[in-house]
């Protein structure tokens, strides 16, 4: 149960109730505090639609820190986002795979991107050969858009396991299909390239 009350339109100003119009529990939550939860959803928008960065490989690197750091709610939520943009169940699988250090099939770039949100995750920053794999493939500004996407998205599992927040009903059967680890893999683990 969440530490903080899931807030309706009904409970905000007239002006803050906008921010409620995608109703999920992280919002509601955060909707106790209206102008951090504009600032967040602005910059989740920025993210979202204007974030040059493939969004395949957003939403890999995405999910790659939801299940390295075993948070149901960034997991199950970003399964069905990456759905929306060309991550398909075969892609969950194979990074499940990935992160344990098994054959996946993915290629060159998404195994880079993977290992890459494994490294800021695990050790708060990306190897020089990750680095040097990533930017060959997207360059200086996409692969900085992906540093800034790894880092906000470890920000928000943070956000969620601290506030509690449980994961809606409608999100749960991508748990049931894809289920976590019972705990993150260890650094070790995580350091693997994939």
């Amino acid at each position: 149960m969440a530490l903080v009350p899931y807030l309706s339109e009904s409970d905000l100003a007239e002006e803050d109730r906008p921010l409620l119009a995608r109703p999920i529990n992280l919002f509601r939550a955060l909707a106790n505090s209206p102008d951090a939860l504009r600032t967040h959803a602005e910059f989740g928008e920025w993210i979202r639609h204007r974030c040059e960065l493939d969004p395949r490989l957003r939403e890999l690197a995405i999910l790659q820190v939801g299940y390295l750091t075993a948070s149901p709610y960034e997991w199950s939520h970003h399964i069905k986002i990456g759905h929306d943009f060309g991550v398909s169940d075969d892609d969950v699988t194979a990074l499940i795979a990935a992160t344990a250090g098994r054959e996946h099939g993915l290629g060159e770039l998404e195994t880079a991107v993977l290992a890459a949100a494994r490294e800021i995750t695990a050790d708060t920053r990306m190897t020089d050969e990750t680095w040097a794999v990533l930017l060959d493939h997207l360059g200086r500004a996409r692969l900085v858009d992906l540093v800034i996407v790894i880092s906000f998205y470890n920000a928000v599992i943070r956000i969620l396991a601290t506030l509690q927040i449980d994961v809606e009903p409608d999100y749960e059967r991508y748990l049931e299909a894809f289920p976590l680890a019972e705990r993150a893999p260890g650094p070790e683990t995580a350091r693997r390239p994939g």
